[in-house]
This record gives structure tokens, C-alpha cells and sequence, in this order.
């Protein structure tokens, strides 16, 4: 069996390591030029170049033919192939995928809706990689997936909300009334649609990080065993500090800091911060 996944999925080096994990390409076009995400530009170049433009970047999905092409390559060396992909809430990557395998008749192609994003879409993908490599079956597998989906939590804050407006990924009054607010989102997705949804707001980006732990501790009683991973986007020190205070409330396993890939930055901007997390006593035990 081989996993597919997409640029949409956040991945440390050190989760990458010894797994075969294959990518679609979602690509960001910034200044008249094109990039595939994480390909042929890495998260420092593209947030480097979004600080020296007042262009605003737009992403555009792998096409089907690229699925088909990928599919069809990677059928030759084996037909059983696990699809696992960005919240059909968010993305049409999905949806996209599934027209896909319909035209590849020589591979069996299981296909998965993480319903989340980033570092979430990353535990996902490295659970089906894992249990792939341990030689699980595909059922085994799915189920895998589907309890670390319900064990896993993300939510993020950022001090910018133009790229959330001009993507559409928030209402454009919504956001315009915020911004002029000054008023920092913590926005959750949702379990039920994939969607992004607001879980609080503060009105400074020190106390949205502040408030980012508030919400974690809503869901899990302080003090609680937590799997965590934080991501950002070119944004170091603000993800330490959410370190530093997540520690004070719960003892944490964490998974190495993670940069979020540009083609997720691109409808975020820079400065982003998000914790994806679950109970340790929720979460399955990783082959």
C-alpha cells in the first residue's frame, strides 16, 4: 500500500523520516510567479518574498490530471493506494481526488477527508504512513486515522487578517470589522463541515496567544497528559512563547516545532501561531 497526501499536510523532517509518504502539488502564485509549495519554494523564501510585495498570493489545487498521472505511476508498483487529504471544508482537493481515482480503474484507491489542516493533517498522514509500514490492512488502517482524527484538536491565531479576507476564508465584513477593531481571532475547524470557525478573540495578538491556551484548556482539563505540535508561519519566537505557556498548564509530549507550508501561509500571512493537540490517553498508540 502507498500513501498519497498533499502540500496541505505539515510535516517535520524528523516525522518524514523512513516513512513513503507521496505528494500532489498545490501551487501559490505570488508576482506574476508560479511556485509548487515546499517544491520549489521552502517557507522562509515565501514568506521573505510576501514581505516585499504588496501583491496578494493565490493557491490553486493539483489538477485531476496531476492525480491521475500519480496514480497511475504509483499503481505500477502497487494498486492499493491510500488518498488521505486537506478538509474538503477548506480545499477542493478532495473532491478533486475522488473524480481522480475513478479514472484510474487499475489501482484500488482508498480515499480519506482529514477535515483538518496543517500539523492535524500531518498527525494523520504519519498514523496511515506508520501502520503502512507495520504492514496493517487497510481497515486497520482507516480505523487508525478516524481516532486520531477525533482525538486531534487545531487552532491558531495571527496578527494580520487581509490574507484570511482576500482568500475568502473569512466574511470580507467580518474581517474588515476585525481588522479595524484590531481584533485577533482564535479560529478552530470544525468536526462536523471541516470549516474554519471562531473559538474567542482578544484584542491583541499577545493575549490571542494567551487565549489560544484558554481554549485548549476547555477542552482538556489543565493539567491533562497532551500530545502537542505547534506550527507558524516565519514566527520563532511567538511559538516558544506559546511553549512556554502551554507548559505551565499541561505536561506535553511535543512533536518538533513545525513551519506552516506557503501554500497555507499564503492565506494567512506571516506571524501565524497554531497548536494542533489531543489527550495522550485519546490518542492511539502509533505503530
Amino acid at each position: 500500500m502507498i500513501v498519497v497526501t498533499d502540500r496541505g499536510a505539515d510535516l517535520s523532517p524528523q516525522q518524514l523520516a523512513g516513512l513513503d509518504i507521496h505528494f500532489t502539488p498545490l501551487t501559490i502564485t505570488l508576482d506574476g510567479r508560479s511556485y509548487i509549495s515546499s517544491v520549489d519554494i521552502q517557507p522562509e523564501e515565501f514568506y521573505a518574498l510576501l514581505a516585499a510585495t504588496e501583491s496578494m498570493p493565490t493557491t490553486s489545487l493539483p489538477s485531476p490530471g496531476e492525480f491521475i498521472a500519480l496514480y497511475r505511476e504509483l499503481a505500477q508498483r502497487d494498486p492499493e493506494i491510500l488518498s488521505i487529504h486537506i478538509s474538503s471544508g477548506l480545499s477542493g482537493t478532495y473532491n478533486t481526488a475522488v473524480e481522480a481515482a475513478k479514472m484510474v480503474p487499475e489501482a484500488h484507491i482508498t480515499l480519506l477527508d482529514t477535515f483538518t489542516l496543517s500539523g492535524a493533517e500531518g498527525w494523520q498522514v504519519e498514523a496511515a504512513a506508520r501502520a503502512v509500514k507495520a504492514g496493517w490492512s487497510v481497515d486497520q488502517i482507516r480505523a487508525l486515522v478516524t481516532q486520531v482524527k477525533d482525538a486531534t484538536e487545531i487552532i491558531y491565531t495571527l496578527p494580520d487578517l487581509k490574507y484570511l479576507i482576500h482568500g475568502g476564508r473569512i466574511s470580507h465584513i467580518k474581517g474588515l470589522l476585525a481588522s479595524i477593531l484590531n481584533i485577533k481571532p482564535v479560529i478552530g475547524v470544525s468536526k462536523q463541515d471541516g470549516k474554519y470557525f471562531q473559538r474567542g478573540q482578544a484584542r491583541s495578538f499577545n493575549r490571542a496567544l494567551a487565549k489560544l491556551v484558554s481554549v485548549v484548556a476547555e477542552d482538556h482539563a489543565p493539567g491533562t497528559p497532551l500530545r502537542v505540535q505547534i506550527m507558524h508561519t516565519n514566527n520563532v519566537g511567538d511559538a516558544e512563547r506559546l511553549r512556554e505557556m502551554m507548559e505551565q498548564q499541561f505536561p506535553c509530549e511535543w512533536l518538533p516545532l513545525s513551519s506552516v507550508a506557503p501554500v497555507l501561509g499564503a492565506h494567512t500571512g506571516a506571524g501565524l501561531v497554531g497548536i494542533a493537540y489531543a489527550a495522550q490517553a485519546a490518542f492511539p498508540k502509533l505503530p
